[in-house]
């Protein structure tokens, strides 16, 4: 009986495709509204969509403008149980219903103001329930404190690999070094020296990284787009990811007229500055007013995406693999365990790996051909890169589109209408768990963030300071600075 057990768990383990990600597929793709079930619509056919934390730790400590957090936000202490508590509570209902694999968000204000310590354990509670995570930050922390987060208090490593997205942009006001930057050049060096540290991660203690750069956009800074391109991409950032503003979370932080930025406008300046037409129709994430992206690998200057949405070639390439393998899992698989499944997955289906031969043909073509590429990657000039935007909507359509959505109501207005399909197709998911909810990021921010965080203030108030005290900025629970790679830090 043990063997026969074991058995049908290891058929489970290796199979392609979990049953539990087919059916959370499944749902994904029948939820999704029909003008977003297209040809290359990527939700519900390969991914459900990525997962974000609320209510976790919404106190920051850089003021930017705008800024989508509500205006209580500031107003709430940091408490690591509360923040590890909830972000169990909120991934265990996503893994119930998105599956056993999706990527989420510890996302609140700043992380760097938890301990590393809460840090790390929110990290691992993330993983414990299949959540590939990453960390949101301003980026604003030095090295110590990574240390502290990936390496337990024997200086062994947690992780093998961490991901984290840090926010650069002149809007934001208190970085240590750069209080009120003047230009986006002018913060290059804090987002080398941010970058920096995952490469002395690697050299130091053998723990990979995915690194994102995150980038709001507005009527004042939208010029800067094309340099901040150009700059980022000579860094070891593997994404690119711009936001163009919306008036959304603490209207005190409205100060442009946000609806001039343009999601067309932002890609243009995107492809300016990596000199280069960028395409993105092949794959779409959601709504198309909503996402834009495009991978590709870079070699030695030169960008070359994975899919050209004008090769047919390419597109038959991508309707196989969406067929047979979209919803194969890759990350946090043990190897030999993921070299099975990719046997079994091919097995089934032979005739995909010419079609797939040839896409890594064109690819390589288009970088440039393989004497340049073997070249490039002898100076270590080869790279995956992803550009993306996520366009937010603005609260004061969000908010009664939403209302009608509960109601089971399609509005009548052709705004409130486009609004409903946008929030309908959705690939940024928060969970709530205490009423089984799934909720777009957008209503979080605009209609239920403001609600939590005056009951947040309720339950963690900031604690009195008596006249002449220090207040630190960061909790406690930070390990003693060590000594990394050949010499002191």
């Amino acid at each position: 009986m043990r063997l026969a057990t074991a058995l049908r768990q290891f058929e489970l383990d290796t199979r392609p495709i979990h049953s539990e990600t087919r059916r959370a597929l499944d749902l994904r793709w029948a939820e999704l509204p029909e003008h977003a079930k297209t040809a290359n619509q990527l939700l519900g056919r390969c991914a459900v969509g990525c997962e974000g934390t609320h209510g976790v730790f919404p106190k920051c400590n850089l003021t930017c403008s705008p800024c989508y957090h509500s205006a209580d936000a500031n107003k709430v202490r940091i408490d690591g149980d509360h923040t590890v508590d909830n972000v169990t509570r909120q991934m265990n209902y996503l893994r119930q219903v998105r599956g056993p694999r999706a990527h989420a968000q510890l996302i609140g204000g700043e992380v760097s103001l938890l301990s590393a310590e809460d840090h790390a354990r929110s990290l691992l509670a993330m993983r414990a329930v299949g959540r590939e995570p990453m960390s949101m930050t301003h980026g604003d922390f030095d090295y110590d404190y990574l240390l502290d987060v990936v390496l337990d208090a024997d200086g062994r490593p947690r992780f093998d690999k961490v991901s984290f997205a840090a926010h650069f942009d002149s809007l934001m006001r208190g970085r240590r070094g750069a209080v009120r930057p003047r230009s986006e050049a002018e913060l290059n060096p804090f987002r080398e020296k941010f970058a920096s540290m995952f490469v002395d991660l690697r050299r130091d203690h053998g723990v990979g990284s995915y690194l994102a750069h995150n980038m709001t956009v507005t009527p004042s800074n939208v010029a800067e787009v094309e340099q901040v391109t150009r700059d980022v991409l000579e860094m070891p950032f593997d994404m690119m990811s711009f936001q163009p503003a919306a008036f959304i979370g603490d209207d005190r932080r409205w100060r442009e007229d946000f609806g001039e930025v343009t999601i067309d406008a932002v890609w243009e300046k995107i492809e300016a500055g990596a000199g280069q037409k960028l395409p993105w129709q092949a794959t779409q994430f959601g709504d198309p007013r909503c996402n834009r992206s495009t991978v590709g690998v870079r070699v030695a200057g030169t960008f070359a995406p994975l899919l050209d949405p004008e090769d047919p070639k390419d597109i038959a390439a991508r309707d196989r693999f969406l067929e047979h393998f979209g919803g194969m899992i890759f990350g946090g698989i043990p190897k030999h365990i993921l070299a099975i499944k990719i046997v079994r997955a091919v097995a089934s289906h032979p005739g995909d790996i010419p079609p797939l031969i040839g896409l890594m043909s064109r690819v390589v073509r288009r970088a440039g051909g393989i004497g340049r590429v073997l070249r490039a990657a002898r100076k270590k000039k080869v790279s995956f890169k992803t550009f993306v935007i996520h366009n937010f909507m603005d609260a004061e359509q969000v908010a009664p589109a939403w209302k009608l959505m509960e109601e089971g109501v399609v509005a009548d207005d052709p705004l409130l209408r486009e609004t409903q399909e946008r929030l309908g197709s959705c690939m940024y998911a928060m969970s709530h768990p205490e009423d089984g909810r799934l909720v777009p990021a957008c209503v979080q921010h605009s209609v239920l963030d403001p609600i939590e965080n005056v009951e947040l203030r309720r339950i963690l108030p900031l604690p009195t300071v008596r006249p002449g005290a220090t207040v630190t900025t960061r909790p406690s629970g930070l390990t003693a600075v060590r000594e990394t790679g050949s010499g002191a830090r």
